[in-house]
């Protein structure tokens, strides 16, 4: 039997930009019996620039997952660190539904005492912050160091290698060597091409968070778990098609 993942990026990005998404799982780690899609958010922001932005990933990421058990899917992800919908689709879907965020400020713990986030934007600071609150690990969290880059949800790092690159990798050694992280963690799924150059330049651990989401699905497909419902009851009725209904769609 085929296990399908569905990995949902929480705002509304180009086909072509999927693409670049679904290349954070390189194919060797990809293995018989496993599909992975890339979807997105309908509709929503660009950039997760706030709160605001925020609520309605939630929305739109919720409308994405809803019918993925129906559609036939095993597994759902939000491909993002701001775990956008989880907490809704945990209750709305029987099969697991991974946060970005969590499972990799999780893993962090396993591997050192205290862990600092590489950040592209200074905006994005309100999403850490949710995640590590909700999960109550600020006092695991060394610091969160940002390199003021706008992100870009389209071409992601594609040609700015030159300049971000060198940017990540100082923030990189100030947060070991300043603030004391034995553990690092690319903020963004966006992130991801940077993963390899930092690694094989850094004396810590680096987690590229699409990577670590993706292998938590497996590990709970192949544990056969999935999120308690007591912890996330089912709603006593449905209303999928809310949000095309207030659209006119």
């Amino acid at each position: 039997m085929v296990q399908k993942i569905k990995m949902i990026v929480p705002v509304p990005v180009p086909q072509a930009a999927l693409v670049g998404f679904a290349a954070q799982i390189p194919p060797g780690l990809l293995r018989p019996g496993i599909e992975v899609t890339f979807a997105c958010a309908a509709r929503g922001g660009s950039t997760l620039d706030s709160p605001y932005e925020g609520v309605i990933a939630d929305a739109f990421c919720l409308e994405a997952g809803a019918t993925a058990e129906e559609e036939g899917y095993t597994a759902v992800c939000i491909n993002s660190m701001s775990d956008s919908g989880v907490a809704g689709l945990r209750s709305r879907l029987s099969i697991p539904v991974v946060g970005t965020a969590q499972s990799t400020y999780a893993l962090a713990t396993q591997l050192g005492r205290r862990f600092s986030i590489l950040s592209m934007w200074d905006r994005w600071r309100w999403l850490y912050d949710k995640v590590i609150g909700e999960q109550k690990l600020e006092d695991r969290l060394a610091s969160i160091r940002s390199i003021g880059v706008r992100p870009d949800t389209a071409e992601l790092l594609a040609g700015k290698e030159d300049s971000v690159f060198p940017l990540l990798l100082d923030a990189a050694q100030k947060a070991i060597e300043v603030d004391g992280a034995d553990v690092l963690i690319l903020g963004s799924t966006t992130m991801h091409q940077s993963h390899a150059f930092l690694a094989e330049r850094l004396s810590v651990p680096i987690l590229n968070p699409g990577l670590v989401a993706f292998k938590t699905c497996e590990m709970l497909l192949d544990l056969k778990l999935t999120h308690s419902k007591r912890a996330y009851p089912d709603p006593e009725g449905t209303a999928d098609t809310i949000f095309s209904a207030a659209m006119g769609a």
